[in-house]
């Protein structure tokens, strides 16, 4: 049953009122996300955010408030998926970060670029994150409790 959990984590980064966003291709179809992606055995979850982020944009970030906790279930391969939603500041843009072959290209979107590609958002997550921004609803980072 673990293998058909998987624990996700998303940021919304915002700079001069466009947000950092991802084109990748799924199934033959290309989508747009924030820069997302799975916490390894072990890791931290906000490691994972920072690392996720650098490894889809070459950004590096710096969070400052959680969003919330999303879940869905796929129902082609029965996994259910816990996003944890966090905002970042985007610090620096390094060059020479690798880039998950993944991703088609990372970008800057208005939010009315955003609102106008609705179809092809990979899934509901993604402008859920970004209304719960824009609605300010967003957590403090001290209710996060981590030891690793």
């Amino acid at each position: 049953m673990p293998n058909k959990i998987h624990l996700t984590v998303a940021t919304v980064v915002e700079r001069s009122g466009e947000f950092l966003m991802v084109k990748e291709t799924k199934d033959g179809r290309q989508v747009i996300n924030q820069p997302a992606g799975h916490v390894e055995p072990g890791e931290d979850i906000l490691a994972a955010a920072v690392r996720e982020t650098l490894e889809e944009t070459g950004w590096i970030v710096s969070l400052t408030g959680f969003l919330g906790i999303s879940t869905s279930f796929a129902e082609a391969t029965g996994i259910t998926y816990y996003r944890l939603a966090f905002v970042a500041e985007p610090v620096e843009f390094d060059a020479n970060a690798v880039i998950d072959p993944d991703i088609d290209c990372a970008l800057w979107m208005s939010h009315q670029e955003i609102q106008q590609n609705l179809e092809h958002l990979r899934s509901p997550g993604v402008i859920n994150c970004l209304s719960d921004y824009l609605a300010e609803r967003i957590f403090p980072m001290e209710i996060f409790r981590n030891t690793l």
